[in-house]
């Protein structure tokens, strides 16, 4: 039986060890406040959360996923340390517009005053079309692993899967640090439109009790089975 879990702390700075050990326990952060919970409510329901990674090792772009990444050819990649300035609170703004409840109010929420350095080291992966921000997701780095916290894309530029994209250009920065591990937040065990984060090869859940395990199926929503 998965236990009920409903926990959070406060701390301002993680070394990048602890932060793969807190992130292997499945825990996760919005500025200095890390927190983690086995269910929440989704839609009017109760859902169960399942944290996921991906096994850097393991894992390669599927077919669909080579398209998109020859679908946004033509945009720059650029990684850097996050800041948060009046661009990219342009770009969140509009990013926004897509929630029709719970919807977030500012970028700050995410990734608190200072994202670069606080609580830990965090990086941009930015896609641009020439000088102009087209997607930008925030990753924290420990020592062998990455988290996604957030990402944003302009909702204009739909057809061109920034989401998927920007998630695709993390595991290769992070295969080019040496990491283990890819964690792109949670799903849930239930279908959600959070299921586009099973696609990738190499996914494992988190069972609550201390052990990763393969995601067994194909991803795709209604199809999923974990055991």
């Amino acid at each position: 039986m998965v236990p009920q879990i409903d926990e959070q702390f406060v701390e301002w700075l993680v070394a990048p060890e602890r932060l793969d050990e807190l992130l292997a326990e499945g825990w996760r952060h919005f500025g200095p406040v890390f927190f983690r919970y086995s269910s929440m409510e989704w839609n009017g329901a109760l859902v169960r959360v399942q944290p996921l990674r991906v096994v850097i090792a393991d894992t390669s772009p599927s077919k669909s996923q080579r398209r998109v990444l020859r679908r946004n050819a033509d945009l720059k990649l650029s990684v850097r340390p996050t800041r948060i300035d009046d661009e990219r609170r342009r770009l969140f703004e509009a990013h926004r517009r897509r929630f029709t409840e719970k919807a977030p109010e500012a970028l700050e929420e995410y990734l608190g005053g200072q994202p670069s350095v606080c609580p830990c080291e965090n990086v941009e992966v930015g896609l641009y079309q020439g000088e102009r921000l087209l997607a930008a997701s925030f990753l924290d780095v420990g020592r062998c692993a990455v988290s996604s916290v957030y990402a944003i894309f302009d909702p204009a530029e739909g057809r061109r899967s920034l989401g998927t994209c920007t998630m695709l250009w993390e595991i290769e920065h992070a295969r080019e640090r040496g990491c283990r591990h890819y964690y792109p937040g949670y799903a849930f065990h239930e279908s959600s439109k959070l299921d586009y984060k099973k696609h990738f090869k190499g996914v494992e859940w988190y069972d609550w009790q201390g052990h990763w395990r393969p995601l067994v199926g194909d991803g795709r929503a209604g199809e999923v089975q974990v055991g």
